[in-house]
């Protein structure tokens, strides 16, 4: 853990989840965590259990090019650094393309890919002045595998690890390393992020049967900060033991 602490994380999708629970296992680490999403109420409650010492709440929503340089921004004047990005903001709209749900296919690539690329924009300035900085991005099982009502997600999932290889690649002459957890069923809340009734209905049934809790997931980004500099963990790839995709 000595690499670990005193770093400064940025966190987005930081009010539930998975990005709840890592922010809990980095500041147990030593590190202090920037806590960005839309639910500023749930942000205040885990910064109160953090320590304002040790976290900064801000409400953001990743869509918004704008606001998120403001998050970052803020990070950087309280912290006067960041260290790690975690770009985990996501959204799950599983639903079979023939249904044509133009808004819900709107909404996951504008959080799960331009959300991506607003973080990286906002940020990468900063790293690179500092000569270091890792990026660390959420993909998904899906990611690498494909399954019937997933396309849009699974699209996206895609298109996260071709961002983060390419940024690796560019990257590497500064300092910067670049890492994507790819998880497979974890206990959150993104199953409710699928509006189709009877979609939403099977994989929270399969969710409560197989699903592992976020802790594993933070065990993976806490594994991934804590290498020396001269090391890049550049893929975690996590399912519970039981799931078969």
């Amino acid at each position: 853990m000595e690499h670990v602490d005193g770093k400064i994380v940025v966190i987005t999708g930081a009010s539930s989840g998975l990005g709840a629970e890592t922010a809990r296992e980095l500041v147990k680490a030593g590190a202090k965590v920037a806590l960005g999403a839309r639910r500023k109420d749930r942000l205040d409650a885990l910064v109160e259990e953090l320590g304002t010492e040790n976290a900064l709440a801000y409400e953001v929503d990743v869509t918004d090019r704008v606001a998120l340089q403001g998050f970052v921004d803020a990070t950087k004047a309280r912290f006067g650094r960041i260290d790690v990005m975690l770009h985990n903001a996501g959204l799950m709209p599983f639903a079979p393309l023939v249904e044509n749900r133009h808004d819900e296919w709107d909404q996951c690539i504008d959080v799960n890919l331009k959300g991506v690329l607003y973080g990286l924009g906002a940020v990468l300035p900063i790293m690179k002045d500092q000569g270091a900085g890792q990026n660390i991005f959420v993909s998904s099982v899906a990611g690498h595998v494909c399954t019937p009502v997933g396309a849009v997600y699974s699209a996206t999932k895609f298109g996260v690890r071709a961002i983060a290889e390419s940024l690796r690649q560019e990257v590497k002459d500064w300092g910067g390393r670049v890492t994507v957890l790819s998880p497979g069923a974890i206990a959150t809340e993104l199953v409710q992020s699928i509006k189709s009734d009877e979609i939403r209905n099977g994989t929270a049934e399969f969710y409560d049967e197989a699903a592992i809790t976020p802790d594993a997931f933070a065990r993976g980004v806490i594994y991934a900060v804590s290498q020396p500099e001269d090391v890049d963990i550049s893929e975690i790839l996590m399912r519970p033991t039981v799931q078969t995709m």
